[in-house]
């Protein structure tokens, strides 16, 4: 059995992520946001939702959701407003928010093509699958 070293796949993989992690933090704390903000601005650009519907996309309780959405407005970059064909009561992005989803997204862009820049569009979509496997093996 060999013992796990730095110049392994995983072991770059690791650090990869995390340094990834942290640049990708790097705009929402510039911008004075929390992490887990950006999937909430995200969310909500493709569309206005209810905080059902929101919560149930993202994975989030309404009690930890709801706070949440509140400081956001207090931030001015969602506001509370009738979503959807029924017009239900619900959230959807300002014009604020949108500019700062859309640089969020910029920047998403600019780590994701620094990523995978060097790979053929077919070998970045194997890269894609072969991690989505990967992170599926090791999930509970």
């Amino acid at each position: 059995m060999s013992k796990p070293s730095s110049s392994s796949v995983l072991y770059r993989l690791i650090a990869a992520g995390q340094l990834a992690h942290k640049a990708v933090l790097v705009p929402l704390v510039e911008r004075g946001l929390e992490p887990g903000d950006d999937a909430i601005l995200f969310e909500l650009g493709r569309a206005g939702r209810t905080e059902v519907e929101l919560g149930e996309e993202l994975g989030l309780p309404l009690d930890f959701l709801s706070p949440r959405l509140s400081r956001l407005a207090d931030r001015g970059l969602v506001e509370r407003r009738a979503v959807g064909p029924e017009l239900l009561p619900g959230v959807a992005l300002t014009e604020r928010g949108i500019r700062i989803r859309n640089s969020l997204a910029d920047h998403w862009k600019q780590l994701e093509d620094a990523l995978l820049g060097e790979l053929k569009p077919k070998h970045a979509k194997k890269l894609g699958n072969i991690l989505r496997r990967f992170t599926d093996l090791l999930q509970f």
